[in-house]
């Protein structure tokens, strides 16, 4: 009888003793959770330093994965958020995820540096009131080339399509914005929901295509520090950062104008960290930490204490092609939600990569 007491008991801590571990495993693995931010941002889009320094400042991890465009960003969060905290996107993005209730209003209690930011960038038509978002960078695009390769400067989008450029160029995976600079050269609006005009300016793509080599996503920086194309139609401070360690290249906003963007964190709906990510929010709109991440990745600076202060460094203030002046300003336009005719660019768009997919064959 004893023997088979013994044994009863030895069973029963076999059974419990290995639940007891799941569940104080399980309490570890939840308290652990709770310490780790998921952020989901652009490439090169941040100083790695400043990651570190809102670790050390709230004693917490960040998980740092990246996209290389908006749709990349919407097709990730659409079905459902899969797990993050702070998402990157930008003004014409912020309207469409917030009319689909893919954001989490923002508590501006717990976001009190959103005093810091530049009037312009409060309230914006996008999203009023910052309900969803606030501004994290803003800039253009643009003309990145390799002076020496093409032997003398840029000044227009019609110089990159000459012949000569045959397979030395490349334009950006991004429907809205390359069809929409090309609207701008033509003369009409970033934003025209006239048929006849985004057809012309799909026509005009077709029609130069031997100059194109690739659509790049957000990589066109690399091409061309790489050597693989002269001229790289580009973000802003993805041009300036290769510029850096390149001297040949340069970067210049076409006489016609161009996009002008502005990207924004936000918190996406059903965020298992909201509180956390609101700080962290905070944490990026303190002067010091908005200008030592501009001053990174050269990009314009929504924090307006941070360019008071003189956090910003003074080269890249007194660059109009970071800062733009008034008259270069006057000729920049946002890409806005332009609502169903996103579908007339989504067709003409897949009318100019058939026609180019063609030309192979």
């Amino acid at each position: 009888m004893k023997r088979l007491l013994v044994f009863l008991l030895l069973f029963l801590i076999g059974i419990t003793f290995p639940t007891g571990c799941a569940f104080f495993n399980s309490k570890k693995t939840d308290e652990a959770s709770a310490n780790v931010l998921s952020v989901y941002n652009w490439s090169t889009y941040i100083d790695p330093q400043a990651i570190k320094d809102f670790e050390k400042k709230f004693n917490v991890k960040v998980k740092y994965d990246t996209y290389e465009s908006n749709e990349d960003l919407l097709a990730k969060i659409r079905p459902g958020n899969p797990g993050y905290d702070i998402i990157v996107p930008s003004s014409d993005y912020v309207a469409i995820m917030g009319s689909e209730g893919l954001l989490e209003p923002l508590n501006h209690q717990n976001i009190p540096n959103i005093k810091n930011l530049s009037k312009r960038f409060i309230d914006p038509p996008f999203d009023r009131g910052n309900r969803y978002s606030v501004p994290y960078q803003w800039g253009t695009m643009g003309l990145g080339y390799n002076i020496k390769k093409i032997g003398g400067e840029l000044s227009s989008w019609g110089d990159i399509f000459e012949p000569r450029f045959a397979g030395r160029v490349s334009l950006m995976e991004d429907l809205r914005a390359t069809l929409g600079v090309i609207l701008i050269y033509l003369g009409y609006e970033p934003n025209s929901s006239n048929i006849e005009e985004i057809r012309k300016a799909r026509d005009f793509l077709i029609k130069h295509q031997e100059v194109i080599a690739a659509f790049a996503p957000d990589t066109g920086q690399n091409l061309l520090d790489q050597g693989e194309v002269d001229i790289a139609v580009e973000w802003s401070g993805d041009i300036f950062q290769i510029a850096e360690e390149n001297e040949d290249i340069r970067y210049a906003i076409p006489k016609e104008g161009t996009i002008i963007w502005t990207d924004n964190l936000a918190i996406p709906a059903g965020a298992p960290h909201k509180e956390l990510a609101e700080k962290f929010i905070n944490f990026v709109l303190e002067p010091e930490v908005g200008a030592k991440i501009s001053n990174f990745v050269k990009y314009g600076s929504p924090n307006q204490a941070a360019i008071d202060g003189g956090f910003i460094e003074k080269e890249d203030l007194e660059n109009p092609e970071i800062y733009p002046t008034p008259d270069i300003a006057s000729r920049l336009k946002y890409a806005d939600d332009i609502g169903k005719a996103t579908e007339l660019y989504d067709d003409a768009w897949t009318e100019v990569k058939v026609a180019m997919s063609n030309s192979f064959f």
